[in-house]
């Protein structure tokens, strides 16, 4: 899951070497924290969340299939997270 989230954002920033994603895993639930430039969350967000809801559409069906339950998180610089 880390590698699949990781391959979209990075096609999508400026800045890819900027990309840190931190799986947190749990028996039936799979947390993904997202982090990214400043000025790059904005086109992770895109315009009124869809490219945000598309990556995590795109995250719940690969989850579905293996059986899982997956949270895309975007965190800030300071790690609190972004309201997406």
């Amino acid at each position: 899951m880390k590698e699949f989230v990781e391959y979209i954002v990075k096609n999508l920033v400026d800045n890819p070497d900027k990309v840190k994603i931190n799986e947190i895993g749990g028996s039936q639930t799979l947390i993904i924290e997202l982090s990214v430039e400043k000025s790059d969350i904005g086109k992770i967000i895109g315009k009124k969340g869809k490219t945000i809801n598309a990556i995590r559409t795109l995250l719940m069906s690969v989850a579905s299939r293996n059986g899982i339950r997956v949270n895309l998180e975007i965190l800030e610089e300071g790690g609190a997270p972004v309201e997406a």
